[in-house]
């Protein structure tokens, strides 16, 4: 399969840059060292490489096996069901496409919160960019939960919702930009782990707040995307629009982003112009039939087919 291939081509070079050997430093707190990854897509597999190369010892999840298979054959675990995850690990971190696949991981058949009130995690990490409603319900469900074993002093779960900035590049890079929500006692915790997956990380107050933050960003980015990402093939390499627009944002996230984005907006009463015709736009893309191509085929969209400006 084409996933397959991007992933493999991509994420091997980590694994040799860590000897194709599984280690972890004693350097890591024990309460951070054993961590579950749900989610090997394009983003997730990128992630869960740079925690691997840092030490952590990971246990993965994904629906498509043939994302699992390449991290089992470098000697990683990998578990059956998002419930097997959580069995094993003390911290679990989700990147997955929308808030219907993250409530399905925690609360569906199998799921994170399937063991009911008694959970081994002690932290819940949601980096998918989903709505910031969906993030506080689920931290009020892992809230309401007791540990298997305290932590520290930690007697409950806790959940931070974390979403990304930075794209396909950054998170292969880990320089990721974490946009953090939640109790920050845990995410100065868990600041470690996430600066294993990126360069930055900003807190943003309670919880929702991570994913409302990364939604407002959405609104507010652009200006800069000619420079770092030119959607113009030929210009730079190691980019989607040098290889056809192939492995990178998939233009039906960046519509579902964007639809997360206005509804938001609405919702406190905003007005986005702007940004609901850059909606209605990556919308016509996917219609189109290009909706597993980078976001930044668009520049073909409007220009016809054409290669240059």
């Amino acid at each position: 399969m084409a996933i397959g291939r991007v992933i493999s081509n991509s994420v091997s070079s980590l694994f040799r840059s860590s000897s194709l050997r599984r280690f972890y430093s004693s350097s890591i707190p024990y309460h951070l060292q054993q961590v579950g990854f749900i989610g090997l897509g394009n983003m997730g597999s990128r992630m869960a490489s740079n925690l691997i190369k840092a030490g952590y010892k990971v246990t993965v999840y994904d629906l498509n096996h043939s994302a699992m298979k390449f991290f089992s054959d470098k000697g990683i675990l990998t578990k059956d069901s998002p419930s097997e995850v959580a069995e094993a690990s003390d911290i679990v971190i989700t990147m997955l496409p929308s808030s219907t696949h993250v409530l399905d991981v925690y609360n569906g058949p199998n799921g994170l919160l399937h063991n009911g009130n008694i959970l081994r995690p002690w932290l819940f990490i949601d980096s998918s960019t989903i709505d910031p409603q969906t993030s506080r319900k689920l931290s009020e469900a892992v809230s309401a939960c007791a540990l298997e074993d305290k932590k520290d002093y930690w007697e409950t779960p806790v959940m931070l919702d974390a979403p990304v900035s930075g794209g396909v590049l950054a998170a292969d890079a880990g320089t990721l930009t974490f946009m953090v929500g939640g109790l920050e006692e845990a995410y100065q915790a868990a600041k470690p782990l996430l600066l294993s997956m990126g360069k930055n990380t900003i807190y943003c107050g309670g919880a929702g707040n991570g994913s409302g933050s990364i939604l407002h960003l959405a609104l507010l980015s652009g200006n800069k995307f000619c420079d770092s990402y030119n959607p113009v093939p030929g210009v730079m390499e190691g980019v989607p629009s040098s290889r056809n627009y192939d492995g990178g944002f998939a233009s039906k996230l960046m519509a579902k982003d964007l639809n997360l984005a206005t509804t938001s907006a609405k919702e406190v009463g905003v007005r986005v112009p702007l940004a609901s015709e850059a909606e209605q736009i990556f919308m016509g893309l996917c219609d189109e039939g290009h909706e597993t191509k980078d976001f930044s085929c668009v520049f073909r969209h409007f220009y016809r087919g054409k290669d240059e400006l």
